[in-house]
C-alpha cells in the first residue's frame, strides 16, 4: 500500500474488488467468470486512459517507483553468464558501478550498470545509485578492454546523479566523467546506452554517449531533477511539477530532439508491473541494434556516432533553424515554444 501512487489508485482499486471476486467465487464455487471478465476488460482500458494522460512529473514518479525493476533484475534475466570486473586500478573499488562481461543471444558483450538496490541496506551499500570517479574510471577502464577485444558495450543508466560529496571532488568526479564522455565518443566498438529509470546529470552522462541511446517509456533524463530546478528558479521546492514540464525530460520529448533513438515501451500500467515482460523487452531491443551496429564498418560506425552527437541539440545557423540535425520552422516545432 505504501507504493501505490497516487494516480494509480483507481486501477489497484479495481484490481482488489477482482481479486475479492475470485476469492468469493472460489470458496462458494458460484461462476462469476462474466463478471471478472468485464471487470478486467474496464481494468485494461482504465491502465491505458491514465497511461496516456501521464503528465512529466507522474512519470517521474513512475522512474523511482519502489518496485520498479533495477539493473540487477535485467542483469539476471536479460544477460547470460555475467561475469563482474572490479577495481579501476587507481583509488578503488565502487560498488554503486558493475562492469563485467556476459553473453547476450550467444554475443559476447560487456555490460554496465549503475546498481541502486531495492530495500535500505542495498540502498545504503550503493549510495542510492550514485557513484563515485572509481566507478566511472572502472567503467573506462573496461570499456577499453572490451574495445581491445572487439566485444560491444551496453550500458544500463539509472542514477539521480554522480556523488556531489567533497570526498568525490577531491578524487576527481568531474574529470572522471569527462574523460568518459570523449573516450565513449571515440571508443572503437558499438555502444548502446539504455536509461532504464532515472538518468540524472553527468552521473548518467558518464556512461551515456553511444551510437544508439534508448529509453523505457517512464524512465527520465535530465540535466537536473525538478526539485533541484524548482529551488533554483523558484527558491522553493513546491514547483516541482512545472519544473518537470519545462525540463522536457521524458522519453517522448528527447526524441523529438534526436537525444533517444528508440523508446522502449513498458508493460501497462508501468515496468514494475512485470519484471520479467520487461526484461523481455528490453533484451528483444538490445539484440535488434546490435545486429545492426555489428553490420558496420568501424570508421563508417565512429563517423555516424559523431554526426549522432552533433545533431543534438537547437540552434541557429545562417537565418534557419535546426532541429535535431533537420531545417525546420518555429511554427513547426512546439517544443520550443
Amino acid at each position: 500500500m505504501a507504493d501505490e501512487l497516487e494516480f494509480e489508485g483507481p486501477i489497484l482499486k479495481l484490481q482488489r474488488k477482482i481479486e475479492e471476486l475470485q476469492s468469493f467465487a472460489e470458496s462458494t464455487e458460484i461462476d462469476l467468470s462474466a463478471q471478472i471478465e468485464e471487470l478486467r476488460h474496464r481494468c485494461g482500458e482504465l491502465q491505458r486512459e491514465v497511461v496516456d494522460r501521464l503528465s512529466p512529473w507522474e512519470r517521474i514518479q513512475l522512474a523511482r517507483h519502489p518496485q520498479r525493476p533495477r539493473f540487477l533484475d535485467y542483469l539476471s534475466q536479460v544477460f547470460e553468464e555475467p561475469l563482474e570486473l572490479c577495481g579501476d586500478y587507481q583509488s578503488g573499488e565502487d560498488p554503486t558501478m558493475f562492469t563485467g562481461f556476459a553473453k547476450l543471444a550467444g554475443r559476447s558483450v560487456l555490460v554496465v550498470g549503475q546498481r541502486k538496490g531495492k530495500n535500505t541496506k542495498d540502498r545504503v551499500l550503493y549510495n542510492f545509485g550514485m557513484s563515485h570517479p572509481e566507478g566511472y574510471r572502472k567503467a573506462l577502464q573496461k570499456m577499453r578492454l572490451a574495445a581491445k577485444f572487439g566485444i560491444p558495450v551496453i550500458t544500463l543508466i539509472d542514477t539521480p546523479g554522480a556523488y556531489p560529496g567533497l570526498e568525490a571532488e577531491e578524487r576527481g568526479q568531474a574529470h572522471a566523467i569527462a574523460r568518459n564522455i570523449l573516450e565513449m565518443a571515440r571508443l572503437k566498438t558499438p555502444i548502446v546506452c539504455v536509461v532504464i529509470g532515472e538518468g540524472g546529470s553527468g552521473g548518467a552522462l558518464g556512461i551515456g554517449v553511444g551510437d544508439r541511446v534508448l529509453m523505457f517509456e517512464n524512465s527520465y533524463y535530465s540535466v537536473i531533477s525538478p526539485e533541484g530546478c524548482s529551488t533554483i528558479l523558484w527558491k522553493s521546492g513546491d514547483f516541482t511539477e512545472q519544473a518537470a514540464e519545462i525540463l522536457k525530460l521524458t522519453a517522448k520529448d528527447l526524441q523529438g530532439f534526436g537525444i533517444v533513438d528508440e523508446i522502449i515501451e513498458e508493460p501497462l500500467g508501468g515496468a514494475h508491473k512485470s519484471i520479467p515482460e520487461s526484461s523481455k523487452l528490453l533484451r528483444e531491443a538490445l539484440i535488434k541494434h546490435l545486429d545492426e551496429l555489428c553490420e558496420l564498418d568501424q570508421e563508417v560506425l565512429l563517423e555516424e556516432r559523431y554526426q549522432k552527437v552533433r545533431r543534438i541539440g537547437v540552434f541557429y545557423e545562417q537565418g534557419r533553424l535546426i532541429a535535431a540535425g533537420k531545417v525546420v520552422e518555429p511554427a513547426t516545432s512546439p517544443e520550443l515554444s
